[in-house]
C-alpha cells in the first residue's frame, strides 16, 4: 500500500490496530482488530473483549493487509465513516 493522505479514506473495520498514544492512560497499548466504528469512536476486539476508544484523543497504528503500518492521528478520522470520503486532506510531507 502506498502511504498517502488518502489513507484516512480507507475502510478500517477488520484492520489490525494498536493505540500508540491517548489522553486516557488506560487506552495506551490496546491492540486488536477494529470491529466497529462510529462518528467519535472505534470498537476494538482485544482478547475476546470489546474496548471502545475515542478517536479525537488518540493516535493509532494501523496494519494493513499488505504489511504496511501507518500512524494516524485520530483527529483526522473523527466524523462519520462515510463522510471521510468527501474530506480533503492537505499533504504534510
Amino acid at each position: 500500500m502506498k502511504v498517502t493522505p488518502d489513507v484516512v479514506r480507507c475502510e478500517f473495520i477488520g484492520t489490525s490496530v494498536r493505540v500508540a498514544r491517548s489522553s486516557h492512560k488506560g487506552n495506551i497499548g490496546i491492540s486488536g482488530r477494529v470491529v466497529g466504528e462510529t462518528r467519535k469512536t472505534f470498537t476494538i476486539l482485544e482478547q475476546a473483549k470489546k474496548k471502545t476508544i475515542a478517536k479525537d484523543s488518540s493516535i493509532f497504528y494501523f496494519e494493513f493487509p499488505d504489511g504496511a503500518i501507518v500512524e494516524v492521528d485520530g483527529k483526522l478520522l473523527a466524523g462519520k465513516p462515510e463522510d471521510r470520503l468527501k474530506k480533503n486532506i492537505r499533504r504534510l510531507w
